[in-house]
């Protein structure tokens, strides 16, 4: 039984080599490069580098994630995206016309095209928020509010992109 067990691991390594998979990705072993373009920033009240946090966080997704290398000559697939929208709203409110929670909304614009199997492709708005008191100021948590909400974009635009949920 022991000597069959290096066969039968070398057997399911041929059978499954067509394809990449990962954390349950599927991507063709004929796409090996991407590219993610620099988002633009449509949002009013946006800090300006936002659309640069953004597309890096994409980038190193990817990276880290998959087994696709970075390029910007001729790459499989491609992201590109504009960052629509960077709201803060009032939620929740109480008697008395004061609200408890103060809401941090970042919407986005993403096109994925892929240049290898364009029936693949697709454009989709990813959004997220993160609620704080409404007696806190953004300013004290809106680097953490923007670090959480920009790591679930990645999350669904990743999804999206690569298990085509």
């Amino acid at each position: 039984m022991h000597r069959l067990l290096p066969l039968f691991c070398l057997i399911v390594s041929f059978t499954f080599s067509g394809c990449y998979s990962f954390r349950g990705i599927d991507i063709p072993s004929d796409t090996n490069t991407y590219y993610v373009s620099l988002f633009d920033n449509n949002a009013d009240n946006a800090p300006p580098i936002l659309n640069q946090t953004i597309r890096e966080a994409l980038r190193e997704k990817i990276r880290t994630e998959s087994k696709l290398i970075w390029t910007e000559n001729n790459p499989d697939l491609e992201f590109i995206g504009k960052l629509v929208d960077y709201r803060v709203t009032s939620e929740a409110p109480r008697p008395g016309e004061t609200t408890a929670i103060t809401r941090l909304t970042i919407i986005t614009a993403v096109e994925f095209i892929n240049h290898k199997y364009e029936d693949k492709s697709w454009k989709s708005n990813f959004s997220f928020f993160f609620d704080f008191a409404s007696n806190v100021a953004l300013a004290s948590v809106e680097e953490e509010a923007q670090e959480t909400i920009i790591d679930q974009m990645m999350e669904d635009i990743f999804n999206k992109a690569f298990t085509s949920w």
